[in-house]
């Protein structure tokens, strides 16, 4: 197995990225694909990833999925959304977690885009870092997923199988980003995201890992790995 080494590890050897990813892009056949991703296969629209997006935070791809659709059939522009009230939105995205608040937060980003933005999504991170409730995992998931923009989109699982795997020691998704920027090759960065987070949903737990049947077993260093199955 052919290794890489890296400053930005303090010499520390690396996995072939080429292998690493071939190997997850094998096992991702197997798992359902994560809902955003799916949804833009179908048609790239950036504002339907921003607002599924926001939907999707804290809630299961089960629940996102059937409560983005419901949303979209009501409304599908930041024009027609910001015409529904709060309790239209509310019942079309429900059972999703706190989703009276992210019904609010639905308007309210509706709202900014029309008045500041023409009623488009910007294809830029500082304006959409600056709409309401939006993290750099959101505004990078818009800019990968939504217009094919160069970005890496890291939440839990990306944070935590990128330092599972031995490839950083971050402390935080935008520490663990920033660290991706500089180690991962640029063609990886979007399909990144996907990647791990099929992995960590269905085999890189973050409690007792499927490692025994863990296809890239052999490349990871099951960093902070006390037990696994």
């Amino acid at each position: 197995m052919r290794r890489l080494r890296t400053a930005s590890r303090g010499g520390a050897d690396l996995p072939d990225f080429d292998e690493l990813v071939r190997k997850l892009e094998t096992a991702y056949l197997g798992f359902r694909e994560p809902v955003v991703t799916a949804m833009t296969r179908q048609e790239r629209n950036p504002f339907k990833v921003l607002i599924a997006t926001l939907l999707s935070l804290r809630t299961r791809d089960e629940q996102t999925g059937p409560a983005a659709e419901r949303l979209f059939l009501l409304a599908d522009t930041p024009q027609r959304m910001a015409a529904l009230d709060a309790g239209d939105i509310e019942r079309a995205i429900f059972p999703v977690g706190f989703y009276r608040v992210k019904a609010q937060r639905v308007l309210e980003v509706c709202r900014e885009l029309l008045a500041r933005h023409e009623g488009q999504v910007p294809p830029d991170m500082d304006r959409l870092l600056a709409l309401p409730g939006v993290g750099r995992k959101t505004a990078n998931l818009v800019l990968t997923r939504g217009f094919d923009l160069p970005g890496i989109c890291v939440d839990t699982h990306v944070h935590r199988i990128s330092n599972r795997l031995g490839l950083v020691r971050t402390r935080n998704p935008e520490e663990t980003e920033m660290a991706l920027r500089e180690l991962l090759p640029q063609r990886f960065w979007i399909p990144w995201n996907d990647l791990l987070v099929a992995f960590g949903q269905n085999l890189c737990k973050p409690l007792s890992p499927h490692c025994s049947c863990c296809p890239v077993a052999p490349l990871c260093a099951r960093a902070g790995v006390d037990r696994s199955r």
